[in-house]
Formats: C-alpha cells, sequence, structure tokens
C-alpha cells in the first residue's frame, strides 16, 4: 500500500496493491497488519461500522462531522467517481478551515483516510456512485452536525451543476457561524 500525504496533515490517500489482468482486478480492500505498519501515519487498525451509500448523479452529500463522538472515516469509491472534500473544523487547528479534495473512482481503487475533527463531504461525478466508508465510532443521530456546503467563504468547487442536495445539508450554517458548535484541536 502506497500513503500519499494531503494538504491537510492526517489526512491520506490510500493506494491499494492492485493486480490486473484480462478478467478485471483484485486488491485487498482491508488488512489490519498492513494498518499496523502505519499507526505512526495515524491509520487505525480498529473499525466499528460501515456504511455503504448509493447515490445519483449531482448528488452531494454533506458536509457532515459529529462534535462528542467524533468518526475518523476511511472513505472509497467502489462504483462510479466521486468528487470527495475534507474540511478541517477543529477550532484552534494550524489548518482550521482548510479543506482538500481527491476524485475517488471505483476503476482506480483508492481510499481516503479521513481523521477525527474533520467534516466529510462528496457529489456524485457519474451516473451513479457507490461510497463505502468505515468509520472507527458508531454513528450517533443526537450529535450529528455539518457545515454548509456551499459556504462563499470556503469557496469549494463543486464539480456539479445544479447539486442534489438533502433539506437538512442545505440548513446547515457556514464555518463561521458554527463555530460554537465546533469541536477544539488537541494536538
Amino acid at each position: 500500500m502506497k500513503i500519499h500525504p494531503t494538504e491537510l496533515p492526517g489526512v491520506l490517500l490510500l493506494e491499494p496493491r492492485l493486480f490486473r489482468d484480462t478478467r478485471g482486478f483484485f486488491y485487498e480492500s482491508f488488512n489490519v497488519e498492513s494498518f499496523a505498519g502505519h499507526t505512526a501515519e495515524g491509520l487505525p487498525t480498529s473499525f466499528v461500522q460501515d456504511n455503504h451509500s448509493r447515490s445519483v448523479a449531482r448528488v452531494l452529500r454533506g458536509l457532515h462531522y459529529q462534535w462528542r463522538q467524533p468518526q475518523g472515516k476511511l472513505v472509497t469509491c467502489l462504483h462510479g467517481s466521486i468528487y470527495d472534500v475534507v474540511l478541517d473544523v477543529r477550532i484552534g487547528s494550524p489548518t482550521f478551515g482548510r479543506w482538500t479534495s481527491v476524485t475517488l473512482d471505483g476503476e482506480d481503487p483508492r481510499y481516503l483516510w479521513i481523521p477525527r475533527g474533520f467534516a466529510h463531504g462528496f457529489c456524485v461525478l457519474s451516473a451513479v456512485a457507490d461510497v463505502v466508508y468505515k468509520c472507527t465510532a458508531l454513528y450517533a443521530a443526537d450529535d450529528d452536525r455539518g457545515v454548509l456546503w456551499s459556504d462563499p467563504q470556503l469557496a469549494i468547487p463543486w464539480p456539479v451543476r445544479d447539486p442534489l442536495v438533502s433539506p437538512k445539508d442545505q440548513e446547515y450554517a457556514t464555518l463561521d457561524a458554527a463555530r460554537s458548535d465546533l469541536p477544539r484541536y488537541s494536538p
């Protein structure tokens, strides 16, 4: 597995070893020993929940996070293609308010490791996309939080026109307005 750092410390792009031939491809989607060899980079070896979402073209989900029960997420796109965004929402962090993005595609398997304290969202670039992610903490509905995907100060260049966004995601506050509800940074 190759590990590529991103602009945000701790957020990593993981490239599994891929074996392709005329039949298709094979790769290990998770191997605890491989991850254990990279705990210094921040990769966990324990996950407690797996999620799978299927979305149609132009769907935009996010930017989501949990505050009291923060989740680390290992995200991949199994089918289709997505534009994936990670935003640092940790008050006091040197990279607070900065974001990074990557395109994940089912034909070129890669994973995005998102540590606790970051908001996450994505939009679908293909007709349909299946996104799977492993979480380090359980989902807690009463702890579900978010930042407005279209916050003008963030200026995220979402590559879809007229995205399909849930009413909940449309009502989140901007990053500045959400400051009182954001986690504190602790190195």
